[in-house]
């Protein structure tokens, strides 16, 4: 019984640690899309709205 335990937590944390990875890997992908097409269109930066002050401001790279 305890090596089914030891199994199931060891396969859950693999699949958790699987997902991290891939989620990563997805915003990796993201952000080199973005800068390439940045740099192909020549832009500085990516301009969003506020949506309380309704002013536009650069994108940070911490941002989705």
């Amino acid at each position: 019984m305890p090596q089914i335990l030891f199994l199931a937590i060891l396969i859950g944390g693999g699949w958790l640690l699987y997902r991290k990875f891939v989620n990563d890997a997805e915003k990796l992908a993201r952000l080199r899309r973005a800068k390439e097409k940045e740099r192909q269109t020549g832009a500085i930066g990516t301009l969003v709205k506020d949506p309380v002050t309704g002013e536009y401001r650069v994108k940070r790279e911490d941002e989705e």
